[in-house]
């Protein structure tokens, strides 16, 4: 496979892009691995990514602002801003043909703001959430370093006016949720809401292969990390996002 290295711009920044090639394209899906907050960055996904390229589908990692090689200030980050990011990505890497869209954490509801976008939800086959947040509507343009930010995530019960869950229920591929056995960082409750939403509509049609939910034995909130370290457990994860896209 080949790592094709590239920056977009983006949103006033400058994007550092890592783009996988598989050797033997197979697969007509393009797919964009989403790092979370805090120190995250392009590099946590880099093994889900080639795993995914190994079986002939296309990869794109990238640094958010403020994050990796990219640049920009965390602080000045936002949620809108993150899903502007990463649209313009696709445009530059994805502009056309099917998408696999995978987040890590924060980037949960990243994938969520992305299949909300009429353009790309239409274009989205697979939805990939590993260890994924849910944020309320409330927070979406406030910038991170924001005392309103905080204030908000830690009004009890915020999560809850999130769009990610009607988004969720109302996606009609295949969508797959990857949790750790312990997570010390998201809400039990925003997991079994999600949970809750990605299975409600493929079970009601009678299509419960369209959804499927991994627990890692043995993993943390860190699954991009985690992942890396265990190459067999990322080799399952891409098999699961990749089934019956072949």
């Amino acid at each position: 496979m080949d790592f094709v290295e590239s920056t977009v711009e983006a949103d006033g920044e400058r994007l550092a892009c890592t783009v996988v090639e598989p050797s033997a394209p197979a697969r007509p899906l393009t797919a964009l691995l989403m790092h979370g907050a805090g120190s995250g960055d392009r590099h946590r996904c880099l093994p889900l990514a080639r795993e995914l390229a190994s079986a002939g589908c296309r990869s794109v990692v990238f640094d958010f602002a403020g994050h990796g090689a990219s640049s920009g200030t965390l602080g000045e980050l936002s949620l809108a801003r993150r899903a502007r990011q990463a649209r313009a990505v696709l445009e530059r890497h994805a502009p056309v043909g099917p998408l696999l869209l995978v987040g890590f954490s924060m980037s949960g509801q990243t994938v969520a703001d992305l299949v909300r976008m009429p353009e790309l939800g239409v274009r989205t086959r697979v939805i990939g959430l590993c260890a994924p947040a849910a944020y309320a509507h409330e927070a979406r343009e406030l910038p991170f370093a924001a005392p309103e930010f905080t204030n908000t995530l830690r009004t009890e019960g915020s999560w809850r006016s999130s769009t990610a869950f009607e988004t969720f229920a109302a996606f009609g591929g295949r969508a797959v949720l990857v949790l750790p056995e312990t997570d010390g960082v998201i809400p039990a409750g925003v997991t079994h809401a999600l949970d809750a939403a990605l299975g409600s509509q493929r079970l009601a049609s009678g299509a419960p292969a369209s959804y499927a939910r991994l627990v890692l034995p043995g993993a943390d909130h860190l699954l991009g990390r985690w992942l890396g370290e265990r190459p067999e457990e990322c080799a399952r994860v891409a098999a699961a996002l990749l089934a019956g896209t072949g």
